[in-house]
């Protein structure tokens, strides 16, 4: 592996630790990323909206392979997820594809294909070019629903049809 290219992995942190381990990793300078959604919570006397993590016990990190172990060092941190005893690195377009979910981007777009629910689709530009997924929804006359499966959890996201070809 080169030691000047960066990669993404998981790492395992300790439970309900997720934005204190991320406060750390800045504080270090280790590149992270830790999905946030919105969920209302109730309590017994109220109902307050809070940001909780999309991975509940994961934050991710952008690491060359020298910064593998300061980042097991981090207070919080058990462990990286593996297999076969080695850390596994995320492709980018997982990442990418997570943050476009989040983010809910738009733009214009139109084309003249029939899309079918149930059928395969690969996405051919954009930062998540080359993932693939299932189309779950027409989405008026430039968008599709599309179910991605990214980082052991199937998200969907809403995608322009010009991005899109069927498999």
């Amino acid at each position: 592996m080169d030691n000047t290219v960066k990669s993404w992995f998981a790492v395992y942190v300790k439970s309900k630790t997720e934005k204190k381990v991320a406060e750390e990793f800045l504080k270090s300078g280790i590149d992270h990323y830790l999905p946030l959604v919105k969920e209302l919570r109730q309590w017994s006397d109220r109902k307050k909206w809070v940001e909780a993590p999309l991975f509940r016990s994961y934050v991710f990190v952008n690491i060359r392979p020298e910064e593998y172990y300061p980042v097991l060092q981090v207070n919080g941190v058990s462990r990286f997820i593996t297999f076969e005893g080695k850390a596994v690195p995320i492709p980018p377009q997982q990442i990418e594809a997570i943050r476009y979910y989040l983010n809910g981007k738009e733009q214009d777009t139109a084309e003249n294909i029939v899309w079918e629910k149930g059928k395969k689709v690969e996405i051919i530009s954009g930062s998540m070019i080359g993932l693939t997924g299932e189309l779950v929804e027409l989405k008026g006359k430039h968008r599709l629903k599309v179910e991605i499966e990214a980082v052991g959890k199937t998200i969907l996201i809403e995608i322009q049809k010009n991005k899109l070809r069927m498999l």
